[in-house]
């Protein structure tokens, strides 16, 4: 399936005329069954298109882009939600392709609390769970999102630098024990994905002229699983998840629990679709059948944050250890199952040599370029 950079050219023309057609169904076919039918070419076609792509990297992020992402917009935008939908008027053409494929989100002030909603504040049970997936719902007060926009750039210069360091360490890998390197490793993903992610949003907002939320919010800040998942970690995806999973599934339990409890098997629902949707992306990457163990990974963290809000509501409480001592225990948490769960499935599909690979490459080349200008000057 190779072809390297022109084909993965190809696959993004095929891409931008099939985002072109969904968007001229959404004008001539209204909402519903007969929508979804016309778009539902286009998400199996998505579903397969990364694994025409050679080039690792580009093969990661298409993967996460269109079969994940574009698809879950897509299958909102069928029904007439989401961000795709008019918000009041449709989204022009270029909008609209931005949004259906790259990990960004339009930042939008919502309406003034009003005195109703205002009365809500007090269920702290389906406030706690709305706040997992962040995103406001009716039974959970508005509020206005923090424009926080992109990192500083003092940030992102500590966060460069690290890597810097990441890849001397690799390159001196026979030297350091292998749970180091895996470690290393579990922190420049999330360095790795933010970049990314930071570098996407910004051409994104400089061509369209939109202010977008960001991807993260230090995560590592994190003072609960349910403050990690739901409001710091990669939220494009958490704001994806809740109305194409969340919502769907609280729906269909509330019929027979009660709604204080319908949203534990609607949050452990998302986790689910999670797991098996990085299942995908693994399979794009490394062409191997999926071993489930990241599946795993992802229910076991949407076991313990309902067992975490399960807590908090039966002891009522309102107070949580301070940041100072939380975060590192939720961080712990994350990285040690992450190792465990996670990771093993990383070594399987080398994601981690070609991560290695390239950063070495990348220092070696600044080394050259330092060479030759010293040698030139």
């Amino acid at each position: 399936m190779g072809g390297g950079l022109p084909n993965f050219l190809l696959v993004w023309i095929l891409v931008l005329a099939l985002l072109c057609y969904c968007h001229k169904i959404g004008k001539l076919i209204d909402k519903g069954t007969t929508r979804l039918f016309a778009i539902l070419p286009v998400i199996c076609i998505f579903l397969v298109l990364p694994l025409y792509i050679s080039v690792f990297n580009l093969r990661a992020l298409s993967s996460f882009f269109l079969s994940w992402l574009a698809n879950f917009k897509l299958l909102l935008f069928a029904l007439d939600q989401g961000p795709l939908s008019p918000q009041p008027v449709p989204l022009s053409l270029p909008h609209f392709i931005a949004l259906a494929c790259l990990p960004i989100k339009i930042q939008q002030k919502p309406p003034p609390i009003s005195p109703h909603s205002q009365e809500l504040v007090n269920v702290n049970d389906n406030q706690d769970l709305e706040k997992l997936v962040n995103v406001e719902d009716n039974d959970t007060p508005s509020q206005e999102v923090p424009k926080k926009g992109l990192s500083t750039p003092l940030r992102y210069f500590i966060k460069f630098l690290l890597l810097v360091l990441f890849g001397y360490m690799y390159t001196k890998e026979e030297y350091i024990h292998s749970k180091i390197i895996l470690l290393v490793y579990v922190i420049h993903i999330y360095i790795g994905l933010e970049f990314i992610l930071a570098m996407v949003g910004a051409v994104a907002r400089a061509f369209l002229g939109i202010e977008l939320e960001p991807q993260f919010d230090e995560p590592y800040l994190a003072s609960s699983l349910q403050d990690f998942w739901g409001k710091r970690w990669n939220l494009t995806v958490t704001s994806v998840l809740h109305p194409v999973v969340f919502n769907p599934v609280r729906s269909i339990f509330s019929s027979f629990m009660t709604k204080k409890w319908a949203p534990l098997p609607a949050a452990i629902a998302s986790f689910l679709v999670s797991g098996i949707m990085h299942e995908l992306i693994f399979y794009h990457i490394g062409r191997r059948k999926p071993t489930w163990e990241v599946t795993c990974f992802f229910l076991l963290h949407g076991v313990c944050l309902t067992i975490e809000i399960v807590i908090k509501r039966e002891l009522n409480c309102s107070w949580g250890l301070p940041r100072v001592v939380a975060a590192p225990l939720v961080v712990g948490f994350v990285v040690t199952t992450a190792m465990w769960l996670f990771m093993p499935t990383v070594v399987r599909c080398k994601i981690d040599v070609e991560a290695r690979m390239e950063i070495i490459a990348f220092i070696n080349f600044v080394k050259g370029v330092y060479i030759y200008l010293k040698n030139v000057l």
